[in-house]
């Protein structure tokens, strides 16, 4: 069985070929060409990633985004298509780690095109979906400092506990794509004492 992980690894990478280099994405200022050394070096240098949060670091997280950036942008695609001999290439770590991520940079590339449309997920790639949510949910949602309950009004699980939580309802796409901090789609709903509401709204979301 293949899974949603590796089936969103080789769409991502058909789409970055299909969008070409300097296509724009929905991170600030990254084009797909920064979105895939970014993977390859989140999976294949994985001692510059520390650089991305912590700014003493930040020298080695520019050589190995340097290394790659020489690199035929072909070549990078091909590269992150095949995960191996990387941890990732074996189906359970694939899974743990990477269902959400390539799901969300896979639409990153996809909603920078002026007329994407949602796509449906079949029942087998949401329960994926909610399995790597359901993992990553509280440290998704832990800077809006709120308690947060998400739905898709048959799945259920709650991010942050307390009372009076807001309680956000949509697909479960949207539901990740919203809490990886990228804008709410219009299929979300959020209900809650407002100025709650309003907090989830407008926290930085994500990692």
């Amino acid at each position: 069985m293949v899974t949603f992980a590796r089936s969103e690894r080789v769409a991502l990478c058909d789409d970055a070929l299909a969008s070409g280099p300097d296509a724009p994405t929905l991170c600030d200022g990254w084009t797909v060409k920064d979105l895939v050394i970014h993977l390859l070096v989140r999976e294949r240098r994985p001692w510059a990633t520390p650089g991305i949060f912590v700014k003493r670091l930040a020298p080695l997280l520019e050589r190995a985004e340097a290394g790659y950036d020489a690199q035929p942008f072909g070549d990078l695609v091909e590269r992150l298509r095949d995960p191996r001999p990387t941890p990732y290439a074996l189906e359970p770590v694939e899974r743990l780690v990477n269902t959400a991520e390539l799901f969300v940079h896979h639409e990153d590339v996809r909603r920078a095109r002026p007329s994407w449309e949602a796509r449906p997920l079949s029942p087998d790639e949401e329960r994926e979906l909610w399995r790597a949510f359901r993992l990553l949910g509280r440290g998704l949602a832990r800077r809006a400092g709120i308690p947060v309950v998400v739905t898709d009004g048959a799945t259920r699980a709650t991010l942050r506990s307390g009372p009076e939580p807001v309680v956000v309802t949509g697909p479960v796409g949207e539901l990740v794509m919203f809490f990886f901090g990228r804008a709410a789609h219009g299929e979300l709903s959020f209900e809650g004492p407002p100025e709650k509401v309003a907090a989830l709204r407008s926290a930085r979301l994500g990692f």
